[in-house]
């Protein structure tokens, strides 16, 4: 039967993973942005906009919305004479990214759960 036709009771205390999904880590640039610094001690601008083929101007928009929400460092500088942008995650995008991977890790374990056969 479809969820719609077999309403499942309401259980209090229990939420859907989606709930625990944050809506500015979630979205898939910022998610790729939080995952390749949390690989490396810093990532340079121009490796971020194209591993995630991106133009400058949204890579920076989306870099704004991360640093405005204190989950990123944002630093610039110059190797020589050329100026670089780097890119830190802090301890705030750390925890965020581990609880988005852990609300999707238990959206797929209740997915994989009701669709055994």
């Amino acid at each position: 039967m479809s969820p719609a036709a077999d309403p499942q009771p309401e259980q209090p205390g229990l939420e859907h993973p989606t709930n625990g999904i944050d809506e500015t880590v979630h979205q898939r640039h910022r998610l790729g942005i939080l995952t390749i610094t949390a690989e490396a001690q810093r990532a340079e601008f121009g490796y971020l906009r194209e591993a995630l083929d991106l133009t400058p101007g949204n890579l920076s928009k989306h870099l704004t919305v991360l640093e405005e929400a204190g989950m990123v460092e944002v630093e610039k500088g110059y190797t020589g004479r050329r100026p670089r942008t780097w890119v830190r995650i802090t301890a705030r995008g750390r925890a965020a990214l581990a609880a988005e991977l852990a609300a999707l890790t238990e959206l797929l374990r209740q997915h994989r759960a009701a669709h055994r056969t």
